[in-house]
């Protein structure tokens, strides 16, 4: 069966159907295109939203079920809820909370989108071409580059794995932009 991409429209009604099945309170954060769609308005449709929980409220394992539930009324992929994405937040500045923003609120769960710095350290770690469009907006969205060099000079001075390629992906973005 072929399976429907999740354009905004369709996020919004997949989280909430998610948010009618939870029995407890949730809170997750979400990043890659998700995030670009539901906080930045980035005109795109995505197979996945990538998100991991936050601390106090039910964990992703827990959601799981619920989530292919979802997915099979809306006729999306079953694994939609992308966990896996929590591998990649280790790149993440310690206060990315204070730069959420707010993109779905329900009776038990809650959607925060990472802000604009932090998406654009977790695209320069992932260097990809297809991350150029994203990358390149979020460039101008962000309210302080300052945070993304400062986390990538910091990653870079403890040797982590990828920090020096992120960081020359920054450098390149920087030079296009003329900043």
């Amino acid at each position: 069966m072929a399976r429907l991409p999740l354009d905004q429209k369709r996020m919004l009604r997949a989280l909430s159907l998610l948010d009618e099945r939870v029995a407890a309170s949730a809170h997750l954060v979400v990043g890659g295109g998700a995030a670009m769609v539901l906080a930045y308005k980035h005109p795109i449709a995505t197979q996945d939203v990538d998100a991991f929980a936050a601390k106090g409220g039910l964990r992703m394992a827990e959601l799981d079920g619920l989530a292919r539930d979802v997915a099979d009324e809306l006729q999306i992929e079953p694994d939609w809820l992308n966990a896996h994405f929590e591998t990649f937040t280790a790149v993440l500045p310690r206060d990315y909370a204070t730069r959420l923003h707010s993109v779905f609120r329900g009776k038990q769960l809650t959607v925060d989108a990472l802000g604009p710095e932090d998406l654009l350290v977790m695209k320069c770690f992932a260097g990809r071409d297809k991350d150029l469009p994203h990358a390149r907006k979020l460039v101008r969205l962000a309210n302080d580059l300052s945070i993304v060099d400062k986390q990538l000079e910091y990653l870079v001075e403890r040797r982590y794995p990828g920090a020096e390629r992120a960081a020359d992906y920054f450098d390149d973005l920087r030079d296009e932009a003329g900043l």
